[in-house]
C-alpha cells in the first residue's frame, strides 16, 4: 500500500496560513486582532502536526499550489507575518518537514502569491529536495492515477461547485483518447479553499480544503464555506481508499457585536 497525502493553500507568511511555532503571534497581545489570529495558527499548527502524526508512514505529500503567500500587494502586506519571501519559504519548508514523507512533490500555485517575475516554489523544492516541480503532474499511486493542477474554476452556487470538477474530468478523458495524458482515476484540484467531491464508478474528482484561515479579500468579497485540512490517499493494486481531514474551526465563529 501507498499513502498519498495532499495538502494544499498553505498560503505561509499570512497571518492566518499555516504558521509553525517560531512565526505564531504570541498569546498574551492585548491587541484582539493579533491574539484572534494568535490563537488560530496555534490551534491549526497542533491540529497539523497531530493528523501528520497519526497518517504515518507517508510515502508521498503532495503540495498542491500556494505554498507562501507572496508580497500580497492588494491589502498592502497589512495581512502578512513576513513579507520576505525568503523566510515565507523556510515557513513553509517547516511545514513540510513536519509531514516526514519520503517523497515530496509540488505543483505550482498562482503566480500573484508565488511569483510572476520569479519562481519561488523552485527554491523550496530545493530546500525539501523535492522530486519533482510542474505545472500539471500525473502519479502513479500502485495504479491508481492521480492527476494533480492548482487552479479551477469557481461558482457563487452551492451545488456549482462540482462542475467545474467534472468538467476538467471530462477533459482528462479527451486528452487521453488523444493518448496526450494518462487518464486519471482521481482528479485533484485546489486554490477554491472548499472541500468538496464528486464522481462516478471510474473516477472521482476532489477539490482540497485548504490550510489558511480567514482573509480580507475572503470576508469582503467571496461568497460560499471555506474548508481547513488535507486529504489522504490509501493505494493498492489498482484499487484506493481516501479520506478528508478537516479541522473544526467553531472556536473563532463569528460573535454578535451589541446593537
Amino acid at each position: 500500500m501507498r499513502r498519498v497525502v495532499v495538502i494544499a493553500d498553505l498560503h505561509c507568511g499570512h497571518r492566518s496560513g499555516l504558521t509553525p511555532p517560531d512565526w505564531q503571534y504570541q498569546d498574551n497581545s492585548e491587541d484582539q486582532l493579533i491574539a484572534k489570529f494568535g490563537e488560530v495558527q496555534r490551534e491549526m499548527w497542533n491540529w497539523y502536526n497531530a493528523q501528520m502524526a497519526a497518517l504515518q508512514p507517508i510515502n508521498t505529500l503532495i503540495v498542491n499550489g500556494d505554498a507562501i503567500d507572496g508580497k500580497s500587494e492588494k491589502s498592502g502586506g497589512t495581512e502578512l507575518i513576513t513579507a520576505d519571501r525568503h523566510v515565507q519559504v523556510q515557513i513553509a519548508a517547516e511545514c513540510i518537514a513536519a509531514a516526514h514523507a519520503k517523497k515530496v512533490f509540488i505543483i505550482k500555485g498562482t503566480g500573484y502569491h508565488v511569483g510572476t517575475d520569479e519562481d519561488w516554489e523552485e527554491v523550496l523544492a530545493d530546500k525539501v529536495s523535492a522530486g519533482h516541480v510542474g505545472n500539471h503532474e500525473w502519479f502513479d499511486a500502485e495504479g491508481v492515477v492521480i492527476d494533480c493542477r492548482h487552479q479551477i474554476g469557481g461558482s457563487t452556487i452551492p451545488h456549482g461547485r462540482y462542475t467545474a470538477m467534472a468538467r476538467q474530468v471530462l477533459w482528462n478523458a479527451l486528452w487521453a483518447e488523444r493518448e496526450m495524458q494518462p487518464r486519471a482515476d482521481i482528479l485533484i484540484r485546489s486554490h477554491r479553499h472548499f472541500y468538496a467531491y464528486c464522481g462516478e464508478a471510474n473516477w472521482l474528482a476532489i477539490s482540497t480544503p485548504a490550510l489558511q484561515g480567514w482573509t480580507k479579500y475572503g470576508s469582503n468579497i467571496v461568497e460560499g464555506t471555506n474548508d481547513i485540512g488535507i486529504i489522504s490517499i490509501d493505494a493498492k493494486g489498482g484499487s484506493y481508499n481516501w479520506q478528508a481531514h478537516l479541522l473544526d474551526m467553531k472556536f473563532a465563529r463569528a460573535k454578535t457585536l451589541a446593537a
